[in-house]
């Protein structure tokens, strides 16, 4: 079992390990959390290629050290000429999930870092050197050019989706070695992206829009046959926002605005907050059918509201109103499960967090949806382009239909709290319908159980529903429960599925926390190629 990291000065954590390193060189030299991020983001998108990438979207939340903290959506919409009878003419009753026709949305990420570092000018103390753009992507484009060693993870997703994605292009020339499955530890070099991360240092982020670099991204996307274009390019900017947030009994709590699902997650933690949760034992049957039930309620509400906000027929803040937390916790019975239907399904992601020297807290997420998204890889440019646009339905009647500029659904959902006692605390995880339970398991064994950081993100865990990798809508629970905590939820009427001791389905967890006095602690998951890097 790990060791919870401590710290004195700053402290990242990565299911990347050189993704917290570049994070960490960055602020020892003098950079804040939000420049860290964003070097943190750019050297993941590179080392972490099937979990995430530049062709994708990403959140933040940001919390300073004083006043209001600070969300960014960067999530591209659906192109002007994504419409369903654009689809429908194709003879499509469905948007693909993989191929040029999954490459609908315009790739937000690098549009977030820009309007991050905009706020983290603005948030810096007038003392406070910035560091140029070319350092923050220097790791990224270093590793990206002499090549990085393949993770377990990248040749294991590369093997199970090859046959799914190798038809597509460019995802064989891009991911495989020498035309041969990457093999783990093997170099794995990607000169097409470190030359575009080096247009980006040069001519700076917005000329991933609106640049010289976005026209050779529209010429791309023409021709491997996406509906994005020139114009969708130049219409997109990321947007500044007020995140959600729930006065909890532990303190007040923050997540992302739709369309994310961040909403979900504190509506779990409001109605655990409600039913008791303090009062079962930490990890028990009580524990899990708690969070299992409180799932299903917000999952509920969840499927009933949460889209795009520009479509939504409620205000988002309003879903997190104590009434409404009070109605939904009252469906909530300790002894027996309700009926479950279907999750929204995986989601393909990596969550980062970072606190600075000056008590700066960053909670981070980045993804291309499902293992490489579409499986498109650019020719010019090798951006691999994410599928969340195969989110969308085509059926008119539906919350998730799709209509151009419309935003996707995301399961995505940075995580950030201010403690009563002080503390100041980032977490999250990748993993679709099984986001917002990890952050519940991670929050609650931490934060009202009390258990060490590091093994509330260790210790065995569950999940309701579909997550990268599976199928199935069963509750899953790792083997390390003992099998009367199984047999338990059996009784109460869960379907469970056993898996391995410390399953890759159950995401890449992280946390971070800063004391009231300063020092740090952060934890990762061994279920990642993660670390904690600190000083």
């Amino acid at each position: 079992m790990l060791n919870t990291a401590r710290a004195t000065r700053a402290i990242a954590v990565a299911p990347h390990h050189l993704a917290a390193q570049s994070a960490l060189a960055v602020m020892r030299e003098g950079g804040n959390a939000i420049e860290a991020m964003v070097a943190a983001a750019a050297t993941i998108a590179v080392v972490y290629p099937h979990m995430n990438g530049i062709g994708g979207d990403s959140f933040w939340v940001i919390v300073p050290p004083t006043g209001a903290p600070i969300a960014i959506d960067a999530c591209g919409p659906a192109a002007g000429a994504a419409s369903i009878e654009a689809y429908h003419a194709r003879g499509l009753q469905a948007i693909p999930i993989r191929g040029p026709l999954a490459a609908n949305t315009v790739s937000g990420t690098v549009g977030g870092w820009n309007l991050a570092l905009e706020i983290a000018a603005e948030l810096a103390p007038q003392t406070h050197k910035k560091l140029p753009l070319a350092r923050l992507l220097a790791d990224a484009i270093a590793y990206a050019t002499d090549g990085v060693a393949v993770t377990v993870s990248q040749e294991n997703a590369t093997r199970a989706k090859l046959a799914e994605l190798e038809a597509h292009p460019g995802f064989v020339d891009t991911f495989l070695i020498d035309g041969k499955l990457p093999q783990a530890g093997q170099r794995f070099h990607q000169p097409k992206i470190a030359r575009t991360l080096g247009m980006l240092a040069r001519d700076g982020l917005d000329s991933y829009y609106r640049g010289p670099l976005s026209k050779e991204i529209a010429a791309d996307l023409a021709q491997v046959g996406s509906l994005v274009a020139a114009d969708d390019l130049t219409n997109y900017r990321a947007q500044r926002q007020v995140p959600l947030h729930l006065s909890h009994s532990a303190g007040d709590l923050y997540n992302m605005t739709p369309p994310t699902q961040g909403a979900v997650s504190l509506t779990i933690l409001g109605l655990l907050d409600r039913a008791g949760l303090d009062q079962v034992e930490a990890d028990s049957a009580d524990h899990v059918h708690l969070v299992v039930e409180a799932t299903k309620q917000a999952f509920k509400m969840r499927d009933q509201y949460i889209t795009d906000p520009a479509y939504m027929t409620v205000e988002p803040q309003s879903l997190l109103d104590a009434d409404k937390l009070d109605v939904l916790a009252a469906g909530i019975t300790l002894d027996k499960a309700a009926p479950w239907g279907a999750g929204r399904g995986p989601g393909d992601t990596i969550w980062m967090g970072v606190i600075d020297q000056d008590g700066m807290a960053v909670s981070f997420i980045q993804s291309i949806y499902h293992e490489f998204g579409s499986g498109v890889v650019l020719p010019t440019t090798g951006i691999n382009v994410q599928n969340r646009g195969a989110s969308f339905s085509l059926d008119r009647t539906k919350l998730l239909a799709l209509k151009p500029g419309k935003k996707p659904f995301h399961t995505l959902n940075p995580a950030a709290a201010r403690l009563a006692d002080g503390r100041t605390m980032v977490y999250g995880t990748m993993g679709g319908d099984g986001q917002p339970q990890t952050q519940a398991a991670v929050f609650t064994r931490h934060v009202v159980f009390g258990q060490p950081l590091q093994t509330a993100v260790s210790a065995p865990r569950w999940l309701l529903g579909r997550t990268w990798g599976q199928s199935s809508d069963s509750l899953k629970v790792e083997s390390r429960f003992p099998q009367e905590v199984i047999d338990e939820l059996v009784r109460r009427g869960h379907e469970v599925d056993v898996l391995l001791p410390y399953d890759e389905t159950m995401g890449h967890a992280g946390a971070l926390v800063r004391h009231p006095d300063g020092t740090l602690e952060g934890a990762s998951d061994p279920r990642s190629d993660g670390g904690v890097a600190a000083y």
